[in-house]
């Protein structure tokens, strides 16, 4: 372990940068607290999406980081905002109708479309709970409307009450002229009508700790801060959240950015130090375009899900969180690839190396060994060429080029062949596109065709990737990628593909000589 800590300490992945801020925030004593606070936050107006994996993954990331640098306990909080009222309905529901007699009330507190729970609150609630057990993150859950009246937020509300001019200062600096006329920090809950008020303040009494307003309709009211009342603002909530819980660490996208400051300020205004945060890029879709969940663009962790493992979207969310990364499925094949490479090489890597590479990340110290035999974007091209429905018909291949696996011994391997299939199916067999080879081509793909119908040596990949470069300068390819590229597109109908050698070892030789034949009557150009 402490050869372990030693290179943790010098180790420039980025989770280890960001946990060496913990030690050093902490290098005089450990926190009264008695442990680090990590800390995630989910708006649950709608379903866990790609980016609260996300968040919670990458916050993972930095307290395994952490645990290794420093013996302090450690604890994750995925919080709920689930206080907040619905101010739209979101769309694909049921019972339109019904929620549309709800808006603007706390979101615990919006009966269940579904009918399933409590509210719609404790719908969503449950949906993120069961997401974060799926994935096995360790965190605990709290509700914001549980914090709000169970009291555990009181003392920062009464707090908050007693510095609000000072809180609203900086508040109102950030908010367009017709914003401040109206703006408070805190929102009453009404306690008739149970819906969150945006309503100017006409008292704030910070030694009583209560708030006096008028309501839609011109009554006015007087609320105590404390046990659920009134909720805060989503800015100085954030902040007030960060000092009642006592958070050390946050991770949030680029478009929190700007109110970093802010929170900041706040937080420390509540008598707590900000914590350490980490700010990572947002995705963007096929286009460039940002992901949002309420268009729909992009992709969702269930359809990433429906074509490659959870390890590689947690490695896609490990690479590079602070530049903007298209999200869209043509990046799944790459990231299962490269995944299952440094999975390879993880064993034969020193401790530097080690702790540089994502899986260490992803699984801590217990890596464990890749089964992939065969690569994800083989198993498409073998899916492609042979039209496959099931898996069962890419491990007819997989067995004549690698007797020993099976399903139940490879079973990485076995899950990547259904994915593959899906993959195939969905995104690459509709966008097809073969062509006719020109003449020199079709001279080129006739001597392949040939030497293959008579081959009598090895057919292990290397062996044939070099035969299938000596047809290439045989014909003179001066670029052989070239050569390479015509082979793809007249062969497999797309602009790209794997090494043609492990190609034709894992399809077989007389496969292959008859998928040459059929390019070359124009059968798969029709």
């Amino acid at each position: 372990m402490t050869d372990l800590r030693d290179a943790a300490m010098t180790s420039k992945a980025w989770p280890f940068e960001e946990a060496r801020k913990l030690v050093k925030r902490f290098e005089k004593a450990p926190p009264e607290k008695g442990h680090v606070l990590f800390e995630t936050g989910y708006g649950p107006s709608g379903l866990p999406h790609i980016g609260t994996f996300g968040e919670v993954a990458r916050t993972t990331m930095v307290r395994r980081a952490f645990e290794i640098l420093s013996d302090i306990p450690t604890r994750l909080i995925c919080f709920s905002d689930d206080l907040d009222g619905m101010r739209k309905i979101p769309g694909g529901l049921p019972n339109q109708e019904m929620l549309a007699q709800h808006l603007q009330q706390p979101l615990t507190s919006v009966p269940d479309p579904f009918g399933t729970h409590d509210s719609f609150g404790h719908h969503n609630n449950a949906m993120l709970r069961r997401f974060l057990d799926t994935f096995g993150f360790e965190y605990e859950f709290i509700s914001a409307t549980e914090f709000y009246r169970s009291g555990q937020f009181d003392d920062v509300l009464r707090r908050a009450a007693e510095r609000y001019d000072e809180i609203m200062d900086v508040m109102l600096k950030t908010l367009r002229d017709e914003r401040r006329q109206t703006y408070s920090i805190f929102l009453p809950i009404h306690p008739e009508t149970g819906r969150v008020l945006y309503v100017p303040m006409k008292h704030v009494d910070g030694d009583e700790g209560t708030v006096t307003f008028d309501d839609e309709d011109g009554r006015e009211w007087t609320l105590p801060v404390t046990g659920g009342h009134v909720k805060l603002q989503w800015k100085p909530d954030f902040a007030a959240r960060w000092a009642a819980l006592g958070v050390d660490f946050e991770i949030y996208g680029k478009d929190h950015a700007a109110n970093t400051p802010v929170y900041d300020r706040i937080c420390r205004i509540l008598g707590q130090p900000a914590p350490e945060h980490y700010v990572y890029e947002l995705f963007l879709d096929e286009n460039g375009q940002k992901i949002s969940k309420t268009s729909g663009n992009g992709i969702s962790i269930d359809e990433w899900l429906t074509y490659a493992s959870t390890e590689s979207l947690s490695y896609f969310m490990f690479q590079k969180p602070r530049t903007a990364k298209r999200m869209h499925f043509d990046v799944i094949p790459k990231a299962m690839d490269e995944y299952h490479q440094q999975l390879r090489a993880y064993p034969d890597q020193d401790v530097d190396k080690q702790l540089a590479n994502p899986v260490f990340h992803i699984h801590g110290q217990t890596v464990p060994a890749s089964d992939m035999v065969v690569p994800f974007s083989m198993l498409l091209n073998l899916a492609s060429v042979s039209g496959a429905e099931e898996k069962e018909t890419l491990w007819g291949f997989i067995r004549r080029y690698a007797p020993d696996a099976t399903p139940e011994q490879n079973p990485q391997l076995n899950e990547a062949a259904g994915f593959a299939v899906r993959y195939y199916n969905d995104f690459v067999k509709p966008g097809k596109t073969y062509r006719l080879p020109d003449q020199t081509e079709r001279a080129a793909m006739t001597d392949l065709r040939d030497r293959l119908t008579a081959w009598d040596g090895e057919t292990d990949a290397e062996t044939l990737q070099s035969a299938v470069f000596a047809v290439g300068k045989a014909h003179g390819y001066e670029q052989l990628r070239n050569w390479f590229q015509a082979l793809y597109e007249v062969l497999l109908g797309q602009s790209q593909g794997p090494r043609f050698g492990g190609f034709i070892a894992l399809y077989g030789v007389s496969e292959t000589v008859a998928l040459i034949d059929r390019a070359l009557a124009g059968d798969l150009a029709n």
